[in-house]
């Protein structure tokens, strides 16, 4: 096919296949997600039409390269004129990381995590140590076996009760679940008025009700944190929004009509004026009440859900597996932080830059990884034959290795820390013994 043609495939997808309402003013230079509204998910269910109905080659390097930005650049990569590195080259060109640089590249994995750690940020403490709570981070999985990254059940109680505990600031709710959503959106609006400059007014929404915020997920719904200041003119807000390095004006009504959606209810506040540095002691437990050795929870989780689909447990089939594992993505996204969780404690051995670049490769192999692993399982989801299900095993086994050894070497690593404190002996059980 001409790169032409290959537009012409792609419109069709879009309107016949994905039902896509917003191909008014559709061209070459249209954005997949900006002006198409493709997110990661339908951005496989696109790749997977065009391989099976207009007999395109998908490689594993354009499902897990660097994001594809317009319709020409994939149209581009699949009439053979580009390749996945032609587009990452025509991304900024960042030197490579320094792990010991005072300016070290930020991870941005989850949204209430995002919104403590800018207060920690500006009050100028390190901060990556708290994304030790992240990389297995709590989820959920329906009875119907669908993976789900957020439920009214999934408390945030414990980032509350550690944050306190390593930086003496307390995470107080001011959302009033028993309370009508007016009278939350009239405490809200108290709050925001009487905010201090060193306080942090959180609150959820559901960002699909705000279309001008431009990300990469589009769930319907999408209930997200962010934090909210006023501004001179009382019709609009300013919104912060660390975890997708976004700050600006929003109008009031608009916010205000996004928190008030059913599908999202929950807010805090706390003040950095008086955080402190968490003491070894704490993070040495912190650590380790965040630290799952010999499981990796989403990657057993996800085998369950796709054997129970295959298995055909309570009537489901694999064609349910689209809908089972859609929010995959904004789960797989948290494995970014041990790379946080590396950097924190290669700073403070000072371990040598090559090693740490290592293991970052290695945590890119498995983010990656997991986004390779949900095409596969879109595709037997898709065929419906289960002689796919033999890929997706292969895959979950190879990740399942890969995340195991990034945990050795963490946890390794961890020991070296605590006997560098002068924790001794440093041997597993024992270090994990009087540390708790």
């Amino acid at each position: 096919m001409t790169r032409e043609e290959i537009v012409a495939s792609i419109r069709a997808v879009l309107a016949e296949q994905m039902n896509n309402s917003h191909l008014d003013g559709f061209g070459p230079h249209s954005r997949l997600n900006a002006d198409l509204y493709l997110d990661s998910v339908l951005l496989l269910d696109l790749f997977l039409h065009l391989e099976l109905k207009h007999g395109l080659v998908i490689s594993e390097e354009m499902v897990t390269g660097p994001d594809i930005e317009t319709v020409d650049d994939l149209a581009s990569l699949l009439a053979g004129a580009r390749t996945t590195s032609d587009v990452a080259a025509n991304a900024s060109e960042a030197a490579v990381p320094d792990v010991h640089a005072e300016e070290y590249p930020d991870i941005k994995v989850h949204c209430f995590v995002s919104c403590l750690c800018d207060a920690v940020k500006a009050a100028g403490l390190d901060h990556r140590l708290f994304y030790f709570s992240v990389w297995d981070a709590d989820f959920a999985v329906s009875t119907r076996h669908e993976l789900l990254y957020h439920t009214p059940e999934i408390s945030h109680d414990f980032f509350r009760r550690w944050f306190h505990r390593l930086y003496d600031v307390q995470v107080a709710e001011w959302y009033d679940h028993s309370a009508s959503k007016q009278a939350n959106l009239e405490r809200l609006i108290g709050l925001v008025a009487a905010r201090r400059p060193t306080e942090s007014v959180m609150v959820m929404l559901d960002m699909f009700h705000l279309p001008e915020r431009e990300n990469k997920f589009n769930q319907n719904p999408f209930p997200h944190y962010l934090m909210l200041e006023a501004t001179e003119d009382p019709e609009v807000w300013q919104v912060r929004d660390p975890d997708f390095r976004w700050e600006g004006p929003i109008a009031r009504e608009r916010l205000l009509k996004a928190i008030a959606q059913p599908s999202v209810a929950g807010g805090y506040i706390f003040d950095r004026q008086m955080v402190t540095l968490p003491l070894a002691a704490d993070i040495r437990d912190f650590f380790l009440a965040c630290f799952i050795s010999g499981d990796n929870p989403l990657i057993r989780s996800v085998r369950e859900i796709v054997a129970a689909h295959v298995e055909g447990r309570v009537g489901l089939s694999v064609s349910d597996l689209k809908t089972a594992l859609r929010e995959l993505p904004v789960i797989a996204i948290r494995k970014w932080a041990y790379e946080h969780g590396f950097a924190y404690f290669w700073r403070a051995l000072n371990l040598p830059n090559d090693e740490f670049l290592h293991w970052c490769d290695k945590i890119e192999e498995l983010a990656v990884g997991l986004k390779g692993l949900h095409f596969v399982i879109l595709r037997l989801a898709q065929t419906g034959d289960h002689a796919h299900a033999a890929d997706v095993f292969a895959a979950l086994d190879k990740l399942d290795a890969l995340e195991t050894a990034i945990k050795a070497r963490l946890q390794a690593v961890f020991f070296n820390w605590c006997a560098d404190q002068g924790w001794k002996p440093a041997s597993t059980p024992e270090c994990l013994s009087a540390a708790r």
